[in-house]
């Protein structure tokens, strides 16, 4: 049988962990999740990571994987994630990929062209000059050093931002230089399938998910990263919004009402990548789940 992976997305709290698991279980198999803040072994309620005994029912790659002082991008992720699945099927014919990262899905999928390494002293200048100007003068940097970088997604983006101006300024070439011209073919088949929800209901449940973070700890959480909040994994919704509670600037209840804003701004985001992939299928998780039990 021809190896091949089957692909879980969706937009944050859709329920991609809960079907992952499912179609997982079926097939007796693993999962390699392309989540970019779960491999994080230091976050956890922030990221809505599955819960200790998911990870003990089902073995799980891409997750705990790494820690916050670790390069971690697209490139990194294609190469752990083909070795994954080198060793994987030889066990199985079958592996299930889930997550939301869909720059991740496509490094995995298409491949993606290796970016020069950047020293770690350029993204910490930028960072530090992110930290004292604020957001608005990092777009308007990466718009002046690289008038390609336009998109609306893109500048809303910090960690993106970040990387596309430290490779202009140390390599001279726009990140988009670098992106591959072509697709790779891979030695697996690939098919994907998209949770589809009612945006209401998935709002409701990320407005409840949020206020659930918080009585699971996720202020004390953030707490004990406050000396590490400069790097890059800790640029993320979640994380970002407490850290400005705890220097007083805003309160507490905003803070919260801040990380379901954006994390609703996110999960939009997220559907704009996804539903412009055209390989992918549709449809609730029990259409998803029946759909691949009969192939």
């Amino acid at each position: 049988m021809t190896k091949r992976i089957l692909v879980i997305a969706g937009p944050t709290a859709s329920g991609k962990t809960a079907l992952a698991l499912e179609i997982a279980n079926y097939f007796n198999t693993s999962i390699l999740s392309f989540d970019s803040r779960q491999c994080y072994r230091e976050l956890n309620i922030g990221v809505a990571k599955p819960t200790p005994e998911e990870l003990q029912q089902t073995p799980h790659f891409f997750i705990n994987s790494h820690s916050i002082d670790d390069t971690v991008n697209a490139i990194v992720f294609e190469k752990y994630a083909l070795q994954i699945l080198e060793t994987e099927f030889k066990k199985n014919d079958t592996v299930i990929v889930a997550g939301g990262t869909g720059l991740y899905l496509n490094a995995l999928c298409h491949g993606v062209d290796p970016i020069p390494d950047i020293p770690p002293y350029v993204r910490q200048e930028l960072q530090m000059q992110l930290a004292a100007n604020g957001v608005e003068w990092l777009q308007k940097e990466i718009l002046k050093a690289d008038d390609s970088f336009t998109s609306a997604n893109d500048l809303n983006n910090t960690h993106r931002m970040l990387r596309a101006l430290e490779v202009v300024k140390y390599t001279g070439h726009s990140i988009r230089f670098y992106q591959r011209k072509g697709k790779l073919s891979r030695s697996f088949s690939i098919e994907k399938y998209g949770i589809q929800t009612d945006r209401k209901q998935l709002y409701d449940r990320i407005n409840s998910r949020v206020l659930q973070m918080m009585d699971s700890g996720l202020l004390a959480e953030v707490e004990g990263l406050q000396h590490q909040q400069h790097l890059n994994a800790l640029q993320t919704v979640g994380y970002q919004e407490i850290f400005v509670y705890l220097k007083k600037e805003i309160s507490l209840e905003k803070a919260v009402e801040n990380i379901q804003q954006h994390t609703r701004n996110y999960a939009k985001r997220q559907m704009t990548w996804f539903t412009k992939d055209k390989e992918i299928f549709w449809g609730d998780a029990a259409t998803i789940f029946q759909k691949i039990k009969k192939q």
